[in-house]
């Protein structure tokens, strides 16, 4: 999906979202290599230090010990330096070389072999730091069992998860990780989805009717809940049998940890911000320093004393707490989201998620239930409810209506176990007007009073006709039974607001978020309703497809950061012009993933809220990464110009820095919701 702000921005042209700084160093020690190479960088330099302070040797043994600790604290430094050079670019590291080059052409070794060790210290601890990160993502990887037990010709054999084909019927033993997408066709269980949704309630399955059958064509997509299996989800205490409906490759668990990764890939507003940045400032860098180092020439000092100044500036310029100060936070708070079963799709959305003044809401399906309940039974006076109840069923339950499916299911649940339903036949629909059918012998209408008016040749009785208009101003759908010469009482419908709507919206209020748009397609007093149950602040029905995006434009140009949240198919083009789109109930729904900004992976709102949150969280700390780094900068520049501060102190400065950054971003890991 296309959006209207810059999502170009999001694509930088560096391949990592740490840039230069995002490496994983291989050698004799395996992944920390250029760890314990810099750690030996430290002890030389330490051993040198001690060898010249004491007099213990030679100076020609503290320069060797020096020179080891500059080969060991350079070396990784001087492999990237030679692959931005040959991309054509000149970065911190190409920066830390040429200071250290100089700091040895001027005969202080101790000084290079500092300025080296404390920043392949710096590098190294800050690639590990994030591999932290890195690996919350990686984890994602995991989750998948690496074979399954499959039935095949009457037997169960275990088989790499790659070799399952659609079709094939995985038994789930308690306790294990399911292996595939799928149907559940036999055994009922409670499945965590933890892993997928970030639901910490496990989901209770059961099996589809008929799903067992081959020939039985199942769309993943349009499954309930309760019969969806997802691979990587961890099965509770009794077996299960599952029809896999997708491959391995396709999962949605494969298709997550491929989104998630690829998020790490897109380059935040301030990431882009910095990359300009950088580029201007570190020819800049350069530029400064050559005239530096000519500066004997205006100054009364002498060349060695300029070309030392210069380097002190070459090492206090270097932007690389800027550098790794935005990609860090992204990183760590797409992997923390990617944890509570939020899919962020980068640092652009994890960014403007935190600016939002205003949501706009699907309500079918996002707001409700998506499906009418039986809300209000009203019988006539002197008939009992359960005749009216059990007059409707036995004729509704002919039907496949979806309000006849909310009147049996509903009225069945009302009048309990053991309750006895007389027989109907002879349905018949009345189209624009209802259903009749014949139930003991009497004829049975059910529909609304144009149905009635006809059929009696007079108006519905008064008290109904009232009733029924209360109902309908509430935005419930109500229809009358009538038996035989008499009228039994109204049944209403409605698709009702979902129990955790109302609390989600208090919740996304006390974020400071105090606009709330729904939109539907319902007419204006279903939509009304609905609102005031769950607090909308503006509830706007009968809207067509172009009119939602018309009102997500409408609130863009009043200024306000606009997110639009639906179910990622019917909603996207209002998603398409939002400042951010997310959908729901994204789970097992390739549209839904494929089209948001950021998909909630469990059918739930309350994640909604934790998302701000942690944006909200992510955008503090990029702010204070970027205060720190360039802060750092302004400062040491003017200190090293005016020679208060040397290499030594400058490097202490610098690096420190850089961890500090990386260590509050990397807060984000442990970040809880107020």
């Amino acid at each position: 999906m296309t959006h209207d702000h810059d999502h170009d921005a999001h694509t930088s042209d560096a391949k990592d979202p740490a840039g230069p700084h995002a490496h994983d160093h291989g050698g004799i020690f395996g992944a920390n290599t250029e760890l314990y190479f810099s750690i030996l960088s430290g002890v030389f330099w330490l051993s040198g230090l001690i060898v010249s302070w004491r007099e213990l040797g030679p100076d020609w043994l503290a320069i060797a010990l020096f020179s080891v600790a500059i080969f060991l604290g350079g070396y990784f430094i001087l492999i990237e330096a030679f692959e931005t050079i040959r991309a054509g670019k000149f970065e911190i590291d190409f920066l830390m070389l040429v200071a250290a080059g100089g700091a040895v052409a001027l005969g202080r070794w101790q000084e290079a072999a500092l300025l080296l060790f404390l920043f392949s210290l710096g590098h190294a601890l800050e690639a590990y730091a994030m591999g932290r990160a890195r690996k919350s993502i990686a984890a994602l990887s995991d989750l998948a069992p690496a074979t399954a037990r499959v039935k095949r010709g009457g037997e169960t054999a275990e088989v790499p998860v790659e070799e399952l084909v659609i079709g094939d019927t995985i038994v789930v033993l308690p306790n294990s990780k399911i292996a595939a997408d799928g149907v559940i066709t036999r055994g009922t269980s409670a499945v965590d989805q933890a892993p997928i949704t970030g639901e910490s309630v496990p989901v209770d399955k059961r099996p589809l009717a008929d799903a067992d059958e081959e020939n039985t064509a199942v769309d993943l997509t349009r499954l309930a809940e309760e019969h969806r299996a997802y691979a990587g989800t961890i099965n509770g205490g009794s077996p299960l049998e599952i029809r896999v409906l997708r491959l391995a490759a396709d999962s949605t668990l494969s298709k997550l940890v491929t989104m998630v990764q690829a998020a790490e890939t897109k380059a935040s507003p301030t990431q882009a911000f910095t990359k300009r940045f950088e580029r201007i400032f570190v020819p800049a860098v350069l530029i400064l320093v050559t005239l530096l180092m000519f500066a004997f020439l205006v100054l009364d000092e002498s060349f060695g004393e300029s070309f030392y100044r210069a380097m002190a500036v070459l090492v206090a310029a270097s932007p690389c707490a800027l550098a790794i100060s935005t990609p860090s936070a992204v990183l760590a708070g797409v992997a923390r989201a990617a944890r509570q079963g939020v899919l962020i799709k980068g640092g652009g959305p994890l960014e403007d998620l935190g600016r939002l003044d205003a949501i706009a809401f699907d309500k079918t399906g996002t707001l409700t239930e998506g499906r009418p309940k039986l809300k209000s039974v009203v019988p006539q006076p002197g008939i009992p409810e359960a005749d009216l109840l059990a007059t409707a069923i036995a004729v509704e339950r002919l039907s496949d209506h979806p309000l006849a499916g909310a009147i049996v299911d509903g009225g069945t649940e009302r009048l309990g176990e053991g309750a006895t339903i007389p027989e109907a036949h002879d349905l018949e629909a009345l189209t624009a007007r209802g259903v009749k059918a014949t139930v003991d012998g009497e004829r049975v209408h059910i529909g609304n009073r144009r149905l009635f008016e006809e059929l009696t040749g007079a108006d519905v009785p008064a008290d109904i006709t009232e009733r029924m208009v209360e109902l309908e101003a509430e935005g419930q759908t109500t229809m009358i039974v009538h038996r035989g010469e008499r009228y039994l009482g109204i049944l209403a419908v409605m698709d009702v607001a979902r129990a955790n709507a109302k609390p989600t919206l208090d919740a996304l209020r006390r974020l400071g978020i105090e606009r709330m748009v729904m939109l539907t397609g319902d007419n204006q007093r279903v939509a009304d309703a609905v609102a005031r149950e769950i607090g909308i602040t503006d509830p706007l029905g009968g809207l067509l497809p172009e009119d939602k995006v018309a009102a997500i434009e409408r609130l863009r140009g009043e200024g306000q950061g606009v997110a639009m949240i639906g179910d990622g198919v019917n909603d996207a083009p209002a998603m398409a012009r939002s400042t951010v789109g997310i959908a729901m109930g994204a789970a097992g729904s390739d549209v839904a993933l494929e089209t948001a900004d950021i998909a909630l992976m469990a059918d739930s709102l309350e994640n909604l809220p934790f998302a701000i949150g942690l944006s909200r969280k992510a955008r503090a700390i990029i702010k204070q990464n970027l205060w720190i780094s360039l802060g750092m900068v302004a400062i040491l520049i003017p200190l090293t110009l005016l020679g208060i501060a040397e290499i030594g102190p400058a490097v202490i400065a610098h690096e420190g820095s850089t961890l500090v950054v990386v260590a509050n971003a990397l807060r984000l890991l442990a970040y809880e919701p107020a």
